[in-house]
């Protein structure tokens, strides 16, 4: 049925259709019949699928990533759709419009997405306002946090600091974003030394906010899928010497190899979906087989079916994030996934999912 609304919804822009999308979504955020039906329709509860990590358990290992609920708008919506968690965000400490459109660009025949929205948000604070009752959700929350475009580098880390000030007594987790190639130079922050200063400055942050009586919160660093090897090794060793408690990997890619010849192609802007699957499961593979017994890995990009979640899970990754095959997949997406991976297992002969983890790296 997807398919044919999609038809329609594809004729018409696509930052549109996400704000669309998210208006809809905030009819049911505050309804408990509409967050039923929804429950009712897509999630999927199975012992087998729950992971626990961090002190916490996650219902089943397929997450939303940040972008598709940028301002905390509507996550318990969004958790009822089946999501085993959900990340909000990229909240940045002033509001901010983003870059100005069209930033957003649909390549259909190679199922992927260009964006260059650059952090467009209402900034930590009202964020903050609509987090009040993260505690409340099905799924633990996740918060995305990044500079303001117009903080210079060198003071990028007060930024990260405010942003925590503001949103640390919310959320489940947080992340640091250093690896969007929409924020002029942020990519500069993955330079070893930068990422480790800026790591440090917010671990200290997050000890000062602990040391006021609020609970301790993991902190991961969502890592770029363009770095050489040698870098990616500095930045992940780096990272976890620093006291980081996971890594993200990837972030979309500026490289436009797999979609040559469209004409989006040349688009400026982070591309996502199907070009970025193998990329991606790569990097989680070869990040596990650096770190992976010292803190868990969140594989995302390309995944789109069943099997794409389990390659990434094999590869390393104790769970998984999707957002552009959500777009493509439409919102069953996250019961498709989780339907096919108890039958995965089942073939392989694990009980549980988290025994799936990392096996092709360790071969």
């Amino acid at each position: 049925m997807y398919k044919l609304i999609r038809k329609y919804l594809f004729q018409m822009d696509t930052e549109e259709i996400h704000e669309k999308t998210v208006g809809a979504l905030k009819l049911v955020e505050d309804s408990a019949p509409g967050k039923s039906l929804l429950r009712m329709l897509f999630q999927v509860k199975d012992e087998r699928l729950a992971t626990k990590l961090w002190g916490m358990t996650f219902p089943n290992p397929v997450g939303l990533a940040a972008g598709f609920d940028k301002n905390a708008e509507v996550y318990h919506a969004l958790g009822a759709l089946g999501f085993g968690f959900v990340e909000v965000g990229t909240l940045t400490p002033q509001a901010q419009p983003g870059n100005p459109r069209p930033r957003l660009f649909r390549l259909p025949e190679h199922e992927a997405i260009i964006n260059r929205m650059g952090f467009n948000n209402h900034g930590a604070y009202l964020a903050s306002q609509h987090l009040v009752d993260y505690a409340y959700s099905d799924v633990p929350i996740g918060i995305n946090i990044g500079k303001n475009k117009v903080t210079p580098n060198e003071e990028a880390a007060s930024d990260y600091i405010k942003c925590l000030d503001m949103l640390y007594s919310y959320g489940h987790y947080f992340v640091i974003n250093i690896s969007s190639p929409n924020t002029p130079n942020l990519r500069d922050l993955q330079e070893t030394e930068s990422m480790r200063l800026l790591v440090r400055a917010v671990r200290e942050k997050a000890a000062e906010m602990e040391a006021r009586g609020i609970r301790k919160k993991p902190i991961l660093l969502k890592v770029a899928p363009d770095m050489s090897d040698e870098h990616m090794h500095d930045v992940v060793h780096g990272a976890v010497e620093e006291g980081i408690s996971g890594i993200i990997a990837t972030n979309t890619t500026l490289s436009r190899e797999a979609v040559q010849g469209h004409r989006h192609a040349e688009e400026a802007g982070g591309l996502s979906g199907k070009p970025l699957t193998e990329r991606s499961t790569a990097w989680v593979k070869e990040i596990y087989q650096e770190v992976g017994d010292k803190v868990p890995i969140i594989g995302v990009g390309g995944i789109f079916t069943g099997e794409d979640a389990y390659a990434k899970i094999r590869a390393g990754a104790s769970l998984v994030q999707v957002y552009t095959g959500m777009i493509y997949q439409g919102p069953g997406i996250c019961r498709q996934i989780n339907k096919k991976l108890l039958q995965l297992l089942k073939r392989d002969g694990f009980s549980h999912i988290s025994e799936a983890v990392g096996v092709d790296a360790k071969a």
